[in-house]
């Protein structure tokens, strides 16, 4: 395989996955624009910006090329910091105010 056909393949897999983006963008406006449904709701919402999430980080980030055990690795170590970021933030508020948080 010559350069110039994996750079187009390259190429055609980066539109297929943009279009793809774009069209899950527009279920989460769809889905957002539902608001009898509750909790169904979120979590739907939640589905679709997961597999949105995970598309752009193996195809625009070449996650799909590193080995299974860095990805592995990868995805434990996000819910930790997220978890950790999540400690924090009622302190923030705290320090918006400034003043104690009051129970």
């Amino acid at each position: 395989m010559n350069v110039h056909t994996k750079s187009n393949d390259s190429l055609k897999t980066d539109v297929i996955i943009y279009l793809c983006m774009l069209t899950l963008s527009g279920v989460q406006v769809l889905l957002a624009y539902r608001l009898t449904e509750g909790g169904q709701l979120m979590l739907r919402m939640l589905a679709v910006a997961l597999l949105q999430a995970g598309l752009g980080g193996m195809y625009f980030m070449h996650l799909r090329d590193e080995r299974r055990s860095l990805r592995l690795a990868l995805i434990p170590a996000t819910i930790f910091v997220i978890m950790m970021m999540n400690m924090i933030w009622s302190d923030s508020f705290r320090l918006l105010r400034m003043h104690p948080l009051i129970k």
